[in-house]
């Protein structure tokens, strides 16, 4: 891959480049247009910075949410361009369609140094079509604004989108700074992680993550499983879960895994059981083989927060992605604040894989450096670890 240092060197002073980001940021439900976490728009900010400095016309273009291939208002990137030029330190123009006549005529309107970010990319069908001739032509409007194109989207490269895929086959184009840290990074602890190896796992279901598990199995020495999908793997020992997250189809698998790792995987043996799923619900922590048939399990208990950290103690390297619990209501946080502190203290490397656990780490106002890395791509660093070939990478190696 070319990288941003090879297009800095070529000169851009004066030349338009389309930067890929990913600023698809959470907001706050009650207060819309107030971002509850930055941290995808801090981390584009080196690669923006550089070329702002070397005198380019930035043209930033993102998604947002899911909408349905037209504008709708929830999903506007306005916000985001005042936070963006809030970290930037300079204003961001902001453009209100992505290749409509708004767009061309900031775009036009462009000088030295300066930044533009365009309207959410999903606000256009071509963006996802699956029809490559309807994606192509998205493609080809948003390249026309630009000489070159640099993705720094790491979160999106497993997308086969319009921007992610068919802009860098019409553009000279380059891997931004994060795009290419994250990649060396996820290398690191699939190629040659240095051992003890410890995964843990959090989030919703089983089936979200079964392809990673089946993946990382072979290489970990432990592999914690929490969040909700620690029930259905409960369910396949024997033991009933009340009314927690459970994947049905899924316990035979489950099953099945836990045979295959000989004790490699490990469960929690105690769980915070809640009467509802609300921050004022009624709980109690109980044994994870004893949950009240009226209740439902949304954090791990302190004992299992103190089985995982002992797991984690003494591992060289520590692949996180999903919380422990429902950490956004704080009597649900406890497990994911504890097993995160614990891969804080390792004596080795540690990967925040991105998502749900990225955002965690900034609720949950821990300290950041005290990681090795925090991905800003939950989705696209499942599938790398799992094999799979990602569209936006295999789109810049071309």
């Amino acid at each position: 891959m070319k990288t941003l240092d090879d297009l800095l060197g070529e000169g851009v002073s004066g030349r338009r480049v389309l930067v890929r980001a990913d600023l698809n940021v959470p907001f706050d439900k009650n207060q819309p247009g107030v971002i509850t976490d930055d941290g995808r728009a801090r981390a584009v900010l080196p690669t923006l910075i550089a070329l702002r400095d070397a005198g380019a016309r930035v043209i930033v273009v993102s998604h947002l949410g899911r909408p349905k291939g037209a504008p709708d208002p929830k999903f506007t990137l306005a916000p985001v361009a005042t936070r963006l030029g809030e970290l930037l330190g300079a204003p961001v123009a902001f453009a209100a369609d992505t290749v409509g006549d708004d767009a061309a005529a900031k775009v036009g309107a462009l000088e030295d140094g300066q930044v533009l970010l365009l309207e959410n990319l999903r606000f256009n069908e071509g963006e996802t079509a699956k029809d490559e001739a309807a994606r192509a032509a998205f493609a080809a409007q948003l390249a026309s604004f630009a000489d070159y194109y640099v993705d720094d989207a790491f979160g999106a490269v497993h997308r086969k989108h319009a921007s992610v895929y068919d802009v860098p086959a019409i553009l000279p184009h380059y891997a931004g700074g994060l795009v290419l840290r994250e990649v060396e990074v996820l290398k690191k602890v699939t190629e040659s992680p240095e051992q003890p190896y410890v995964v843990v796992l959090g989030g919703s279901k089983v089936s979200d993550k079964l392809a990673v598990i089946k993946a990382l199995l072979p290489k970990v020495d432990k592999l914690l499983v929490g969040g909700g999908m620690c029930f259905t793997f409960l369910k396949a020992q024997g033991h009933e879960v009340g009314k927690s997250l459970l994947e049905d189809e899924m316990v035979q698998t489950c099953a099945d895994l836990l045979a295959e790792a000989d004790g490699r995987i490990v469960l929690p043996v105690d769980v915070v059981a809640a009467t509802e799923f609300s921050a004022d619900a009624d709980h109690v922590t109980v044994p994870a083989s004893e949950i009240p048939a009226d209740r439902l399990g949304l954090d791990i208990g302190p004992e299992s927060v103190a089985l995982f950290a002992g797991a984690i103690g003494p591992a060289k390297t520590v692949f996180w992605n999903g919380p422990m619990g429902v950490f956004e209501l704080a009597p649900f946080a406890a497990g994911t604040r504890g097993v995160a502190e614990a891969i804080t203290k390792i004596d080795g490397f540690s990967v925040v894989g991105g998502g749900d656990s990225a955002a965690a780490v900034r609720t949950l106002g821990l300290d950041e450096s005290a990681f090795g890395h925090i991905s800003t791509g939950g989705g696209a660093s499942l599938e790398y670890l799992e094999g799979k070939t990602l569209p936006g990478i295999e789109a810049l190696e071309k």
